[in-house]
């Protein structure tokens, strides 16, 4: 019963890592600039998980768990705004002249991902909410 649990923690913990991603790629959406001040858009993140949670005390747990296997830079090309006005657009000369550049970031997909990985955490804690309730039974049963 308790490798149920540790599969459903290791679920909630793997989505609450995507849903800090993701909200790290949405309040990054204009960051065009990196920490120096330096032109260096923020590159979108995005977060892999893989079958099995080697930190589970339980083999139950080991073998059917998830975790965050990567957390991975997406290396899609960046958004190309003309705005020739901006003091971080590519110089007059550049093939580029008066673009700036932008994260590879779409805040509708990110909102989608965020959708998705709340909807996969809320059916953890109700996996979660089923073991503890089918435990409580047996427990009863025997008692």
């Amino acid at each position: 019963m308790y490798g149920s649990l540790d599969i459903s923690v290791s679920g909630m913990t793997a989505q609450r890592t995507r849903l800090e991603a993701i909200a790290a790629n949405i309040a990054n959406a204009d960051a065009i600039v990196d920490p120096a001040g330096d032109p260096n858009p923020f590159r979108r993140r995005m977060v892999h998980l893989a079958p099995g949670d080697p930190t589970s005390n339980t083999l139950a747990g080991r073998a059917g768990g998830v975790h965050v296997a990567d957390i991975e830079l997406d290396d899609a090309p960046f958004r190309r705004v003309y705005d020739p006005t901006n003091q971080f657009a590519f110089p007059e000369g550049h093939p580029e002249a008066g673009y700036v550049l932008y994260p590879n970031i779409d805040p509708m997909i990110e909102q989608v991902n965020a959708l998705e990985a709340a909807r996969a955490y809320e059916a953890n804690i109700a996996a979660a909410e089923a073991t503890k309730t089918m435990l409580g039974q047996a427990l009863r049963i025997l008692g």
